[in-house]
């Protein structure tokens, strides 16, 4: 078992504090998530496929100046918080 790589999801965790404060795009924060390779190369594989759908619709929000029916930009920095707080906690391979 490899240790965590604990700058890089505390670096994700700033970046979403960062996107929550408005103080970053949520262009920039899916760009600086995209790139951990360390961090999903430590977790389960499914870990990966769920922050790229997360990923994929926080960008698509992100098209949006309101809430729509389809994006909400509050529950998918929410649903972001639960893939970091659940990555903290999951086994590393």
């Amino acid at each position: 078992m490899s240790a965590m790589p604990v700058t890089e999801i505390d670096l994700l965790q700033s970046g979403l504090e960062s996107l929550r404060r408005g103080d970053t795009s949520a262009a920039a924060f899916s760009g600086q998530a995209r790139h951990l390779a360390a961090l999903l190369d430590g977790l389960p594989p499914r870990f990966g496929e769920v922050l790229d759908q997360l990923l994929d619709r926080l960008e698509a929000s992100a098209l949006f100046t309101e809430e729509s029916c389809s994006f909400s930009q509050s529950d998918l920095l929410d649903n972001l918080q639960l893939w970091i707080d659940k990555a903290r906690a999951a086994p590393r391979a």
